[in-house]
């Protein structure tokens, strides 16, 4: 079986030492918990939703607090999905760029400050050309929260003004949950008028999803025309939480927390698992049939000190496919 992770502090997290020479040095400490440094949304079509997600991992010991977000041009906006993040806490800055009241090329930077634990400031360059001759409505194929199983279709309306001969080919980065369908709506001296449907197919799997598709046009300087599409798989059974945060805990310690498994309908649980053999996990199996269930989660720290992340699978009866959670701590030394 897999291994949970198990780290010690040295790895898991920068040493109080590290910790201060990297906060001596202003905002590179800060910028090392980002995965870009950068972002650049190319060429799109003017209406279009553009939009991007910047990751940023709390890597030390100490809890970082986010203390303000802002822009240097009104044409981007940005947002954190949270402001404090904990020891090997994850978060993202959503980056939205508007393409209705701008156009052309666009230079922007995302500033985030943190002032805790100690004060910096991050800049984070964006940048955009939007587009004047090709426009989208609406911007992205949004197609919301669905149910697992389901064939739901969205159509994008498309215009291009330049050319007559102006042509879409054939579209790029369908994931295979996805199929589309180009129409031509009518054609001019001038412009070309499109129809998109985009089919999200019974296949796709529980959970977000967030990606782009593009279409391939005859355009030699700029043959793609990128569309954002997003929207959430709704599972019939739904874990939560679905990340288990047992918080800090020092070596043979022990905690329980609750875990809610709802169903649409009624439902019995065959059997909860591991996924590694560490043993330090205890669950109390429900026997009764029912929508809604509620599940103790005991942990049992092993000695040593880390991180220790374990995934659970549950057996439905009559369900091909198990759900799954995920627990995780960290063991810290004993005062």
């Amino acid at each position: 079986m897999k291994q949970p992770l198990l780290m010690t502090a040295a790895v898991a997290a920068l040493s109080l030492c590290t910790q201060l020479t990297a906060y001596g040095q202003s905002t590179e400490w800060a910028l090392k918990m980002f995965e870009e440094q950068s972002h650049d949304f190319g060429v799109v079509a003017r209406g279009s939703d553009v939009r991007h997600r910047l990751k940023l991992t709390n890597i030390y010991e100490e809890t970082v607090h986010i203390a303000d977000v802002k822009t240097s041009c009104g044409c981007t906006a940005a947002k954190p999905s949270q402001d404090t993040l904990k020891s090997l806490e994850t978060a993202y800055i959503e980056v939205v760029m508007d393409t209705r009241k701008f156009t052309r090329q666009k230079d922007s930077a995302i500033i985030v400050t943190i002032d805790s634990p100690q004060r910096a400031e991050v800049r984070i360059p964006i940048s955009a050309y939007i587009r004047t001759d090709v426009v989208t409505e609406p911007g992205s194929v949004n197609f919301g929260s669905v149910d697992k199983g389901e064939t739901v279709e969205r159509v994008i309306d498309l215009s291009y003004a330049g050319r007559g001969d102006w042509q879409i080919q054939s579209i790029e980065n369908l994931p295979p949950y996805l199929t589309a369908q180009l129409q031509e709506v009518s054609r001019s001296a001038q412009s070309v008028a499109y129809k998109v449907k985009v089919i999200l197919e019974p296949s796709a799997p529980v959970g977000p999803f967030r990606g782009q598709i593009n279409l391939i046009t005859d355009d030699a300087s700029n043959p793609r025309v990128p569309l954002l599409v997003e929207g959430e798989i709704i599972s019939d059974i739904v874990v939560n939480p679905d990340i288990v945060s047992l918080g800090m805990l020092t070596p043979g310690e022990q905690k329980t927390m609750n875990v809610v498994i709802r169903g649409k309908r009624p439902f019995k649980i065959s059997k909860i698992e591991c996924e590694s053999d560490l043993n330090a996990f205890e669950v109390r199996l429900p026997e009764e049939e029912k929508a809604v269930h509620v599940v103790p989660l005991t942990i049992s720290t092993p000695n040593g000190i880390g991180t220790i992340v374990e995934q659970f699978n549950v057996t439905i009866d009559g369900r091909d496919e198990p759900v799954t959670f995920k627990a995780f701590c960290k063991v810290v030394a004993g005062s």
